[in-house]
């Protein structure tokens, strides 16, 4: 890797992890070039601003929430079996990155142009398997199979139930620990039950 682009990523991993744990409004580019250990003309010659620089990282971090929750869908397995790995894919995502749902919701309530970039990223992950899943899921509510109810609200079902989990997981991991489960042993047992609670929600 070339020296430009040695500095260039090291400025984008450490601007990532600034913008996580801080948001856009409370990360400058001074602390940004202090910690990458280099001129802050380099941020603005890479990125020009660091709205650019933070628009880099954001459709990243939206791109992550949602392939790994749309994937699912790409299989030739039962309809149920699908839904299931939509939610386990999803599942465990947030568990490997669990500053994420806070880090998206929290710039989607700051800023407006935020949530454009959600509806861009939405369309770019909106292939055709996944189209194919919405017309299997309108075939399984006329087959009976299933009641009736659009892709948005099982999306939206998924959502409250592993977004809510990430979110309280300080609180939940000292409740956990104190009743004396270990925490990888709470987290496998709701990963399942989130599956359970979905997929029995579905029937007719």
């Amino acid at each position: 890797m070339s020296e430009r682009n040695d500095t260039e990523q090291t400025i984008l991993k450490v601007a990532e992890v600034l913008f996580l744990k801080r948001g856009y409004a409370q990360t400058s580019t001074t602390e940004i070039a202090r910690e990458a250990r280099c001129n802050q003309s380099l941020i603005h010659y890479y990125y020009r601003t660091k709205e650019n620089l933070f628009t880099r990282i954001y459709e990243k971090k939206l791109s992550l929430f949602l392939s790994d929750f749309i994937n699912g869908s790409k299989s030739n397995l039962s309809f149920r079996e699908k839904i299931r790995r939509m939610i386990e894919a999803h599942f465990d995502a947030l568990i490997n990155n669990p500053q994420l749902p806070f880090f998206i919701f929290t710039e989607l309530l700051s800023n407006d142009k935020r949530l454009d970039m959600l509806k861009e990223s939405l369309k770019m992950h909106n292939p055709a398997e996944f189209k194919v899943f919405c017309e299997e899921f309108q075939d399984e509510i006329s087959k009976g199979n299933i009641r009736e109810m659009s892709v948005f609200d099982l999306i939206i079902l998924i959502l409250s139930l592993n977004v809510m989990l990430i979110l309280g997981i300080p609180i939940i991991k000292k409740l956990v620990t104190g009743n004396g489960e270990t925490f990888d042993n709470f987290l496998s047992r709701r990963r399942k039950e989130n599956v359970r609670i979905i997929l029995q929600s579905l029937n007719p």
